[in-house]
């Protein structure tokens, strides 16, 4: 697993949360005056300086439900709310958008250039923010600082990590089903036609060589595709022409019906991880430590909605939470551990005739109530 995944996901993933929110905002014919104030808040969240020096340390990836809570408290850093409904949707439109742009990526490289079209745009949000374009600014540089000098093979095993990420997340988005792109089960469809990634040939030429390499025979076969030479190389520069359009604002001329998602039946079984887990109260203790979301409670906030309409919202919060009745989730409660460890260490005591051992109180279970308690904390600031 590559130790570089997080920061790319979050950039990518929060730069696809800023375009439907302010596709959205705009839609409900927000006012300007608050809707620039939403962007500047979240972006400059985003891209604080404390915050992207934790998120750039080399780390593991961490599930969907820890980055789920980092992005949720990251889209209520301004006066903006949303309903867990829409926090639903919001969260699926983004992990879907960048699931298909890391899947039409031509190169492991070429991921810099889809985070990169990301950050171009984010720029453009606060274009007439001086002090928070500067926070962009200063994040991009970072970012080509610490991702030009990885190899190739380092990117493959990026991407690779990022397709494990994401490789059980299948729901439908009716954008993606219109323009025949992802399949009623949720899963994409690639297209076989287009101009191959730069530094390769175009399929279906087979090449043999001698022992002293002369070229003694060449066959063609049929590649089942339509494949075009390659185009140049987009700037990995802080400016430039990107060349590859993956990761712009595809909401930009969409109208906000077409973004309605519908989750597939495999997810239901592993919706709830334990939110215990301690590496990953490890990973939002300090992200969260570095998110400045204080102050908000004393302005005056405004709802958004996700749905056409407050009931699609309400109807799909309501059978949010009933579930799928035909699978049997089971629950394993492990706030518990202490009593229960004591417990089996009298009982193994009683067969071995050694005295019980009792977990120490800096154990794993205190040490994750503690995180939990200390996320509550910042929460509240």
């Amino acid at each position: 697993m590559s130790m570089r995944t997080l920061p790319l996901v979050f950039i990518n993933l929060g730069g696809e949360m800023l375009y439907i929110l302010d596709q959205r905002l705009r839609a409900q014919n927000t006012a300007d005056d608050n809707t620039q104030k939403v962007m500047n808040d979240i972006i400059a969240t985003m891209f604080s300086k404390a915050f992207m020096e934790e998120l750039l340390k080399p780390q593991d990836l961490y599930s969907n439900r820890a980055l789920r809570t980092v992005l949720t408290r990251l889209a209520h850093a301004s006066i903006m709310r949303l309903n867990p409904a829409s926090m639903d949707r919001l969260y699926e439109l983004m992990v879907m958008a960048f699931k298909y742009q890391l899947l039409l990526c031509p190169r492991p490289r070429d991921l810099l250039i889809i985070s990169y079209n990301h950050i171009d745009t984010i720029r453009e949000f606060v274009r007439d923010t001086p002090s928070v374009l500067n926070q962009v600014d200063e994040t991009h540089r970072k970012i080509i600082e610490v991702y030009t000098p990885l190899s190739d093979g380092e990117f493959q095993l990026l991407r690779q990590t990022l397709l494990i990420f994401l490789q059980d997340m299948h729901v439908r988005v009716s954008l993606f089903l219109k323009d025949k792109v992802q399949n009623p089960n949720g899963r994409f469809a690639l297209s076989t036609t287009g101009p191959v990634p730069h530094g390769t040939e175009v399929p279906g030429l087979i090449r043999m060589f001698s022992s002293n390499g002369k070229e003694w025979k060449r066959w063609e076969f049929p590649t089942g595709g339509s494949y075009t030479s390659s185009i140049r190389v987009g700037s990995f520069e802080r400016f430039g022409d990107r060349v590859i359009r993956i990761g712009t604002n595809m909401y930009s001329v969409t109208q906000p019906e077409e973004t309605h998602t519908s989750k597939n039946f495999s997810q239901k079984a592993n919706s709830e991880p334990n939110p215990l887990a301690k590496e990953e109260l490890n990973l939002l203790a300090r992200l969260l430590g570095g998110m400045k979301v204080q102050n908000r409670n004393t302005e005056t906030g405004f709802r958004v909605n996700l749905f056409a309409t407050d009931q699609e919202e309400e109807e799909a919060g309501a059978s949010g939470g009933n579930g799928d009745q035909s699978f049997q989730v089971i629950n394993i409660q492990a706030t518990q551990a202490v009593q229960v460890n004591t417990e089996l260490a009298r009982i193994a005591g009683e067969f071995t005739g050694e005295p019980e051992q009792t977990e120490s109180p800096e154990g794993p279970s205190n040490k994750g109530e503690d995180l939990l308690a200390m996320m509550d904390e910042l929460i509240e600031l």
